[in-house]
């Protein structure tokens, strides 16, 4: 079974595009994926989405903004300077965004200082 899930931010704004005779949609764009421990960085995908979804991630999803992705991982090679290269893809299935309207400001999003967790934003985000 190949089936992914993660929850990152966007890295790049999505845009769609019509490609084909048949007039299929499609959108691409980058998601980072923070690492379980601060240190250790992030993973970044490349993320392909068809139809409604690309729709849907032009017109509402931007850079910055925290998503849950699920789709399945797909490799496509290529030749370039005589060298034989893979290219790994998430193609989405589903995507939602995860912040609510205004979450993205820094200004409006409540210190991390706050003895409250309920009142922090995501820990640990270098992205914040």
């Amino acid at each position: 079974m190949n089936r992914i899930c993660i929850v990152g931010r966007i890295t790049k704004t999505p845009e769609a595009k019509t490609v084909g005779s048949a007039g299929a949609q499609v959108a691409e764009f980058g998601c980072a994926v923070n690492k379980m421990r601060k240190d250790d960085g992030a993973d970044f995908f490349n993320v392909k989405v068809w139809g409604k979804q690309a729709e849907y991630a032009s017109k509402y999803l931007e850079k910055g903004q925290r998503v849950s992705i699920s789709g399945r991982m797909e490799s496509r090679d290529y030749e370039k300077d005589g060298v034989k290269r893979t290219v790994w893809d998430l193609v989405a299935d589903q995507i939602n965004g995860l912040d609510k309207p205004g979450d993205r400001n820094s200004e409006e999003r409540p210190a991390k200082t706050s003895q409250d967790p309920s009142k922090w934003g995501e820990i640990d985000d270098p992205f914040a």
